[in-house]
């Protein structure tokens, strides 16, 4: 689809969704699989009005909390589904439409039926997108993002990367997901650049993809690059061929044994990048060359402003630990129906981001962990994301999640599930002993979990609070 007919197609549905009432302010759920349609839906819904995308995977309970919760005034489904938000939206009296597709239609465009009417555009301060929170300790937050939110955060990412019309993007990301959204599709939309948007993750399919597409650059969570990986030296020839300008890694820390693994594997500049869905996704980002690109740190400020605040309150000086905390044109004013979350995540109009960590000297932030995530093993304080880089460190495992156990002593202790590297054996005695050459008695894991595959969120995140429960583990 040209830029010309994707234009076309957006005024379009503006007019169709005007005929029946939806406007500016209004929210308009999707419940779409990877795609274009996924993509040019979400365009044409947030730069008009209130795009809801969710997890065309939820069932029929979830669906009822997320559409009760947001209450959209109709629900996009793909033609023929059978998807249990039907159900959902019926019972709460939404109206369900399917998209219509021609059978000769560019990629992405569709129409909702023949009703049109004259539309009206949105005011900047007007909603553009909402989101819930993951919600792994508590009710998921609804999130509200604005046009302008969405307008500085895309002009943000596209900065930093240095977007332009010669790049093409290969999207893995889930479109339900700010990273998808935000880093591929309206950053490259911003800049003039194109995407080819895949059904989704597979690391089987993803060379001969890449063969195919020709990507400038990929942005992916750290597991997804770990799967890739794990298949680059079957797939040597179509690695070879490939001319990445970069790659991109955000969502969750990227160990740097895996930064280290794609640079010398792709051959290009691997560009960390911090985000969260309260910031429309980017906070801070490593810069591209000739600027420096720091293994295990997230990168210097892009786009809103980053300090360190202590418990107080009280900013920190480099090299101190606290709460990162953020300020900026791309940041929500706060969280919806939700007055308790806004006084405790706000502070001087610092937003508080939940996440631990300090800047050095050079401007660049390091995460140390998720506040909520830190292991409190009998009042020592743990970092799941130190054990992680050290375990990561030994040639036999490939993927691995530190998190706490609980223990009727101590309250919790140190456990880690892995997964080991095709054809490797280890032991979980000899693997302690490898971390204590580098680790604290107290910080290394007493329990080890050897598995063919860590649990991850519907994202591809690893999602450490309630790992213990879901694995079974605890009161040792």
């Amino acid at each position: 689809m040209t830029y010309g007919a994707l234009r076309a197609f957006i005024r379009q549905i503006h007019r169709q969704l005007a005929a029946k009432g939806i406007g500016p302010g209004d929210r308009v759920a999707i419940v779409l699989p990877n795609g274009p349609e996924m993509a040019s839906s979400f365009l044409a819904v947030a730069s008009g009005l209130s795009a809801a995308p969710l997890n065309p995977a939820y069932k029929q309970a979830e669906y009822e909390f997320y559409l009760s919760d947001l209450t959209p005034k109709l629900v996009l489904v793909e033609p023929g589904s059978d998807n249990p938000v039907r159900a959902a939206a019926a019972g709460l009296n939404i109206p369900v439409a399917e998209l219509q597709i021609a059978p000769d239609a560019p990629a992405g465009a569709f129409t909702l039926w023949a009703d049109e009417a004259d539309s009206t555009p949105p005011a900047a301060s007007d909603e553009a997108l909402v989101l819930h929170t993951s919600g792994t300790t508590s009710r998921p937050k609804v999130v509200p993002l604005s046009q302008a939110n969405l307008f500085a955060s895309a002009n943000n990412i596209a900065s930093t990367l240095r977007l332009s019309s010669q790049d093409h993007c290969l999207n893995v990301m889930p479109l339900f997901h700010i990273h998808g959204l935000m880093a591929v599709v309206l950053a490259s939309m911003t800049s003039g650049a194109s995407v080819c948007c895949t059904p989704g993750f597979n690391a089987l399919r993803f060379f001969g993809w890449a063969t195919e597409e020709k990507p400038t650059w990929y942005s992916a969570v750290p597991t997804m690059h770990q799967a890739i990986l794990q298949r680059a030296e079957r797939n040597s020839e179509a690695v070879n061929a490939m001319k990445l300008r970069f790659v991109r890694s955000s969502s969750a820390s990227l160990p740097p044994p895996v930064f280290k693994e794609l640079q010398e594997t792709f051959r290009c500049p691997v560009i960390e990048a911090y985000g969260m869905t309260e910031a429309a996704h980017q906070m801070a980002s490593n810069p591209l060359p000739p600027g420096e690109q720091k293994p295990g740190f997230v990168g210097k400020a892009a786009g809103p402003e980053i300090c360190i605040l202590d418990v107080g309150g009280a900013t920190q000086p480099a090299g101190t630990e606290g709460e990162v905390c953020i300020r900026g044109a791309n940041v929500t004013l706060g969280y919806e129906n939700n007055p308790s979350a806004n006084a405790s995540s706000f502070t001087n109009g610092w937003f508080r981001t939940g996440d631990q960590g300090y800047l050095d000297a050079s401007g660049y932030l390091k995460i140390t962990g998720r506040i909520k995530e830190i292991i409190n093993r009998g009042g020592e304080k743990v970092s799941p994301l130190e054990v992680d880089d050290v375990l990561l460190e030994h040639p036999a495992v490939g993927q691995c999640v530190t998190f706490g156990m609980p223990h009727k002593a101590l309250g919790e202790e140190v456990a880690v599930a892995i997964v080991l590297v095709e054809g490797a054996s280890l032991t979980p005695s000899e693997l302690q002993a490898f971390a204590g050459q580098t680790l604290a008695p107290y910080k290394v894991p007493k329990k080890i979990v050897i598995l063919d595959e860590v649990p991850k969120g519907a994202t591809g995140k690893v999602q450490r609070i309630g790992l213990a429960k879901l694995l079974g583990l605890g009161d040792a």
